[in-house]
């Protein structure tokens, strides 16, 4: 018998022309889901939507109150409904918090905690007659820190307060609001990995095994990644909100 493990569940995917969020973009329709694709990658959104037989794609600037309004109004139309959100879209900016300007500062804050902040806040309405569930994308970089990534770091750690926040007051809606903190496999991470020497790759490959438990390495988008969240999108995870979700094979282990 198939997986239904989503069957019916109206899900807004946002990030989903790439990387994880392509992932789930791709393997929900199977599942059962009806789902829409948001990115401000049109070109890849719509191909990989198409491919995956989502029921559309819908352009969209995360960090533009009007785009988000507008957009999330159309995929809520597209769907029928809403009764999860699943926000991946960020951008990670890397420089040394010395030398960090105003503009990578305001670049990273707007993409990853002005955007999950504007698309909870637009899709609220949608859900609070019915409960549902949002699942924000957040980091370790947001708990721990991130040499190098002070911004990001620092956006991050915004996702994790405004997610526990909205967790407490949405619940008397029946909305319960989760962050997952990923260490995943992705394309973008191969494009790094080739950017690397013989001799950086060596030491990266090294650093990761003793610092990842289980493996010594990034998980699969496929097979540890994309379970857990059908999981947390699911009915089954109805008593399950306000926390941040670590799927990184143990690296993090969240307090």
């Amino acid at each position: 018998m198939p997986n239904r493990q989503l069957s019916g569940r109206r899900i807004i995917v946002t990030g989903g022309a790439s990387g994880m969020g392509e992932g789930l973009v791709r393997a929900f329709p199977a599942l059962g889901a009806r789902v829409v694709s948001m990115d401000f990658a049109e070109d890849a959104g719509r191909r990989i939507a198409a491919e995956s037989g989502a029921a559309g794609f819908t352009l969209v600037d995360v960090t533009l109150e009007q785009s988000v309004e507008e957009t999330v109004a159309e995929a809520v139309g597209l769907l029928g409904g809403l009764d999860v959100l699943i926000h991946a879209a960020g951008a990670a900016p890397s420089g040394p918090a010395a030398a960090t300007s105003l503009d990578l500062w305001s670049h990273a804050l707007a993409v990853n905690a002005t955007g999950t902040f504007l698309m909870n806040r637009a899709v609220f309405p949608h859900l609070a007659d019915r409960g549902g569930s949002i699942l924000n994308f957040a980091s370790a970089a947001g708990v721990k820190g991130h040499p190098g990534k002070a911004a990001y770091a620092a956006a991050k750690g915004a996702v994790l307060a405004w997610t526990r926040t909205v967790a407490a007051e949405w619940g008397a809606y029946g909305i319960r609001v989760n962050a997952i903190a990923p260490a995943i496999w992705t394309p973008m991470y191969d494009r790094t990995r080739s950017e690397m020497t013989a001799e950086e790759l060596v030491a990266h490959d090294c650093l990761k095994a003793r610092a990842i438990p289980l493996g010594g390495r990034l998980g699969d988008i496929s097979e540890d990644f994309v379970p857990v969240l059908a999981f947390l999108a699911s009915k089954e995870a109805r008593f399950i909100s306000g926390q941040t979700i670590a799927i990184d094979g143990g690296m993090l282990m969240v307090r």
